[in-house]
């Protein structure tokens, strides 16, 4: 718990009652390996907080190929927050790459913290914009360089991802084949 309101408590002051309110309305969920916080086509229904474990985002191309479009570690957010909040169908899958234990939240619990909560909006505006900013940072690169490159790029930016995420994933998230990630890793060794 300690960790989530820390990582509030970057975007904005809350005082102990506030910080108390949002850890009552928190309910702990445990994800295996593979089993899927929110899927494509159906209305997610939960926001979480990765307390434990690596998820990745995740969707099908129009030939069927699985994708990877990101991953997010402990201490972030874990949602389509902007589907969330005006429950809408996701185009995504999020799915447990690792065992995750997270800090999940209802809709109606995450509501009533900003009805309750002066400030909330501000605050969660932040996050998502944080949250925005760092796919970004992320994904920007792996546009314009050459496979190579994005792999060493991967490294620099998830250093604790290469030994706790299958292969086929990190290649799926560098556009390249599983193949051609074993002759990368080959030659910079």
């Amino acid at each position: 718990m300690k960790a989530f309101i820390d990582y509030i408590l970057q975007f904005g002051n809350l005082n102990q009652q506030q910080t108390d309110l949002i850890i009552s309305k928190a309910k702990i969920l445990e994800l295996h390996k593979e089993q899927y916080f929110s899927e494509a086509g159906k209305i997610p229904r939960q926001i979480g907080f990765l307390l434990e474990g690596v998820v990745r985002f995740c969707y099908y191309n129009n030939r069927g190929q699985e994708i990877t479009h990101h991953f997010i570690e402990e201490n972030n957010f874990v949602s389509d927050q902007q589907k969330f909040e005006s429950q809408v169908v996701a185009s995504e899958y999020i799915q447990a790459v690792t065992d995750c234990r997270l800090l999940v939240f209802s809709k109606k619990d995450w509501d009533d913290i900003g009805n309750t909560i002066v400030g909330w909006d501000s605050i969660t505006g932040l996050i998502l914009k944080n949250c925005l900013l760092k796919t970004i940072e992320r994904r920007s690169p792996l546009v314009s360089e050459d496979a190579t490159t994005r792999y060493l790029s991967f490294i620099e930016n998830f250093p604790n991802l290469l030994n706790r995420v299958p292969l086929s994933y990190i290649a799926s998230y560098l556009g390249i084949t599983q193949q051609s990630l074993s002759r990368i890793r080959k030659n910079i060794r």
